[in-house]
């Protein structure tokens, strides 16, 4: 196990916490500051039993978690711009240029849409910034699994009109593939078990919305 002992700025931690608290308390439940949390865990987790630790920066680990979904497309208020927000923040709260541009850097790289759209580019990112790898397993590791499941149906309710039968199709067309886009050998080990979670419960889903398609009375196991 790799250690986490490591130069930490608990100052810029603990007032970028503070912001990235408040800035994301009007963001519904899918992805409140209880996200935050939860991927700031794994991505410590995931640092600790990796290897080559030294070859990160522990500080980049946690604000690139603290600050992935600030400057969200999906969230995102008028007049902000995603591709310098970050950069902007840590800097106004006292962070070197070169640690604010980095963060920057990893934060724009972590969404599973953009590397659907160009996966060379972020195979390079990870390469320039190996903390990348860490952060992203983090965030997807948080989008499967049971809490996975929970924040599906929470972030449809809340931000879309989209039936259940929508919110479903969301495990085939995202979440399922999630697994093998793991970039760390502990990210792996973790989604293997969150995905074996989400087809039981994808597994009892049919079993009971089968009531609804057919004249002959379905078996639930």
């Amino acid at each position: 196990m790799a250690s986490i002992d490591a130069i930490v700025d608990e100052s810029l931690i603990k007032s970028v916490t503070e912001y990235v608290e408040a800035y994301m308390a009007n963001y519904d439940g899918s992805h409140d500051f209880n996200h935050i949390r939860r991927v700031l865990g794994l991505a410590k987790h995931i640092h600790a039993h990796s290897p080559d630790a030294s070859q990160r920066d522990l500080q980049v680990v946690i604000l690139s978690a603290l600050l992935h979904d600030v400057g969200d497309k999906k969230y995102l208020k008028p007049g902000e711009d995603a591709s310098s927000l970050v950069n902007d923040l840590l800097v106004s709260h006292g962070a070197p240029e070169a640690l604010a541009s980095k963060v920057q850097a990893i934060c724009l790289g972590v969404s599973y849409s953009s590397e659907i759209k160009d996966p060379a580019r972020v195979r390079e990112l990870i390469k320039l910034y190996p903390e990348l790898a860490i952060v992203q397993d983090a965030d997807r590791l948080d989008a499967i699994g049971s809490i996975g499941i929970g924040r599906v149906f929470t972030f449809t309710g809340a931000r879309t009109k989209a039936s259940m039968a929508d919110s479903i199709q969301h495990f085939y067309d995202k979440l399922l593939r999630l697994q093998n886009m793991m970039k760390t050998d502990i990210g792996r080990q973790l989604a293997e078990e969150k995905t074996r979670r989400m087809k039981e419960f994808l597994k009892w889903w049919d079993e009971e919305a089968a009531f609804s398609g057919t004249d002959v009375i379905p078996v639930i196991a």
